[in-house]
């Protein structure tokens, strides 16, 4: 007679006690970790954690501050120095989080778009060619069509050179702390989520929604800052880095705040080069608000990007070795890269 066969040891019997737990451990490991390591929903989460105690660590710089003047009111106080001081502030601040980051991520500073390389400011100055020449095209765009005058010189003799200088040094500060921290860290991790474009527009969309906070900005200037953001992740995506971007946005600001003497996102500052004159409607002058809220700044937007977007190559951004789990090993992995 034989005995009856053991059903812990059959092979048709599953082994509950074994096969469930597995499943559940894999279905919790695929929440926090995909195939570049640690999703970017929870970096991200981490990151904006750390950049909370790295503001209010360089936050206590504001007692430094010309009349110590809180960071985040820094722009009711319109001038080179009180802009300079709270930009660069905002930008110490996204590069020590970023730092921090890159430690627990085994990344570089450079994979998020500050490279360190002899030809940054070669590529700055680029940039800010191609920005001042559009703030231009944009302004004389507007005077063809009688609705802008560029009005009279304003200053004369050493102001000149010293505001000049002195502007350009804090749009420099805007630049970096707005290019990185837009267009930093958060690009690239959510282009390690999601891909590159739809990184892109999400982060995009974001930027222009900060500017609902300036006084004085409009619907049209709001979309156009959020345009003009998408038009440096073209920039950042045909040049590899964030270089030129910065020296755009810089010069950009530049021209219309010092140079030309119009509205940047509502804002009016003190010593500027000519004293420009509006009349018009709205949608065609910008308003109160200034020339990016004007439609003609829109078209223009959509030509830069189709300009720049036909005409350069992609510069490999973001670097594909450092897209997957930086514990394995860096080497070229395109496939790592989600399809956008």
């Amino acid at each position: 007679m034989t005995e009856p066969q053991n059903q812990e040891s059959s092979p048709l019997v599953p082994r509950r006690e074994q096969s469930e737990p597995l499943r559940i451990h894999s279905h919790v490991n695929s929440i926090y970790f995909g195939p570049n390591g640690l999703r970017a929903g929870w970096r991200l989460l981490v990151f904006f954690a750390v950049l909370s105690v790295s503001v209010l660590i360089v936050g206590l710089l504001r007692n430094l501050s010309p009349d110590r003047v809180p960071i985040g009111h820094i722009f009711e106080v319109f001038d080179p120095a009180h802009v300079m001081f709270g930009e660069l502030v905002g930008f110490i601040g996204y590069l020590l989080a970023s730092w921090v980051m890159a430690l627990i991520e085994g990344r570089r500073i450079a994979d998020y778009g500050l490279p360190a390389r002899q030809t940054a400011w070669i590529r700055v100055c680029a940039g800010a060619a191609g920005g001042f020449a559009a703030i231009s095209l944009l302004l004389v765009a507007l005077r063809l069509t009688g609705t802008f005058h560029f009005g009279a010189i304003g200053l004369n003799g050493a102001a000149v050179w010293r505001y000049g200088i002195m502007w350009a040094l804090a749009f420099l500060c805007v630049g970096l702390q707005e290019e990185f921290g837009a267009r930093g860290y958060v690009l690239f991790t959510l282009t390690t989520g999601v891909g590159f474009w739809p990184a892109a527009l999400l982060t995009s969309f974001l930027f222009g929604a900060v500017h609902l906070m300036n006084p004085g900005e409009s619907v049209i200037g709001v979309t156009s800052a959020g345009m003009i953001g998408f038009f440096f992740c073209v920039l950042l995506r045909k040049t590899g880095d964030l270089w030129a971007p910065i020296g755009f946005h810089a010069a950009w600001d530049w021209g219309q705040t010092y140079f030309y003497g119009v509205p940047d996102s509502g804002l009016v500052a003190p010593g500027h080069l000519f004293g420009a004159e509006f009349a018009g409607p709205r949608w065609l002058t910008g308003g109160s608000a200034g020339p990016e809220a004007s439609v003609f700044c829109l078209v223009l937007v959509v030509v830069l990007c189709v300009a720049v977007g036909v005409l350069f190559p992609d510069a490999n951004y973001p670097n594909p070795a450092a897209i997957p789990d930086p514990r394995r090993p860096r080497e070229v992995l395109p496939s790592a890269i989600p399809s956008s």
